[in-house]
C-alpha cells in the first residue's frame, strides 16, 4: 500500500511537471524579446503591454483542462481590463529568476505572493498587500509517520532537516528561527522541486519535513490527508507583488487600482474562490 502511494505521488509530480511545461509553452508563445531598459508606468502605457512574471502552483496559476486558472490569472486579467493593455505573461517558478529578470529589464511587475521581509525590501518595491499569509511546518501525522507525534514546539527542530525550494523566503525564517531556539535546523535546498512537490515528498515519507504558506498548505491538505500543518514557522506576514524601485510611478498607479480593486465585489469573488 505505501509503494502504490508513493508510486502515484511520484506519478502526480510527473503530471505537475508535464503541465508545467505545456503552460511554459502557452504562456510563453508569442513573448517579446528581452527589454534592455527598465520601464515606468508612461512607458508602459505608450506600449500597450505590461510583462509580467508568475509562478506555476495550484493557486496562483494553473492549467485546467485547456484554460489557464488561478487568483494571479484573474487578477492580471482585470488589471489589463482596467487599464485596457496587453499583459505579456511569463511563467518562471524561482524568485531568484524572477528578481533577474525585474532587474534587466525583462519583466515590468513580478505577480506572484512574495512575503514582504527587510531583506526584499531592500532590493524590491512592494504593492500594498493582496493577501495575508503564514508559514507552516509541513510533517506527517502520526498514523502515516510509525506512531511518531508532529512537532509542536520550535524548540524541538533543533538538529532537524527541513527541506525548501532552493530560493524559497522560507530560508531567512528558518534561519531566523535557528538562532531564536540557540541550536542548528539543517536546511536543504532544493533546486529541483518547488514547494508543492516537496509537500508531496512528505507525504509519500521521502522527506519528513518542509515548509509551506499556509493557504497553500490547507489546499494541499485536502488532497494529502497525510499530512499534518497545524505548527506555525511564523506570524502573519503581508504577500504583495514586486517591482523595480526606479518604477515609481508605475507603482503608484497599481496601488491606486489595487485599492479601487479590492473593494469590489469582483475581487471578492476571485479571493474567495481561491483562498
Amino acid at each position: 500500500m505505501q509503494y502504490q502511494k508513493r508510486l502515484y505521488l511520484y506519478l502526480l509530480l510527473l503530471i505537475v511537471a508535464i503541465a508545467a511545461m505545456i503552460l511554459l509553452w502557452k504562456v510563453m508563445k508569442g513573448s517579446p524579446e528581452n527589454l534592455l531598459s527598465p520601464r515606468d508606468y508612461d512607458e508602459i502605457i505608450a506600449s500597450g503591454e505590461l510583462n509580467v512574471v508568475t509562478d506555476y502552483n495550484s493557486i496562483g496559476l494553473y492549467v485546467s483542462g485547456d484554460t489557464l486558472q488561478g487568483f494571479q490569472r484573474e487578477m492580471l486579467l482585470a488589471l489589463e481590463k482596467g487599464w485596457g493593455i496587453k499583459i505579456n505573461l511569463f511563467l518562471e517558478n524561482g524568485l531568484e529568476e524572477n528578481m533577474e529578470g525585474l532587474r534587466r529589464g525583462r519583466y515590468d511587475l513580478i505577480a506572484r505572493n512574495i512575503p514582504v521581509n527587510v531583506q526584499l525590501k531592500d532590493s524590491l518595491a512592494f504593492t500594498i498587500p493582496l493577501t495575508l499569509n503564514k508559514l507552516v511546518l509541513v510533517q506527517r501525522k502520526p498514523e502515516y509517520n510509525d506512531s511518531i507525534g508532529p512537532i509542536r514546539q520550535h524548540l524541538d527542530l533543533a538538529k532537524q532537516t527541513i527541506h525548501v525550494s532552493g530560493d524559497s523566503p522560507a530560508i531567512l525564517r528558518l534561519n531566523n528561527l535557528s538562532h531564536e531556539i540557540g541550536d542548528t535546523i539543517f536546511i536543504v535546498k532544493d533546486y529541483t522541486y518547488e514547494t508543492e512537490q516537496l509537500v508531496m515528498m512528505v507525504a509519500a515519507g521521502d522527506i519528513d519535513f518542509t515548509v509551506c504558506d499556509e493557504k497553500m498548505a490547507m489546499y494541499l491538505s485536502k488532497l494529502l490527508p497525510e499530512i499534518d500543518i497545524e505548527t506555525d514557522i511564523s506570524f502573519t506576514q503581508l504577500e504583495s507583488w514586486a517591482l523595480r524601485k526606479e518604477s515609481p510611478v508605475l507603482l503608484d498607479s497599481l496601488n491606486s487600482w489595487l485599492y479601487r480593486f479590492k473593494a469590489t465585489t469582483a475581487f471578492k469573488q476571485i479571493y474567495e474562490k481561491y483562498y
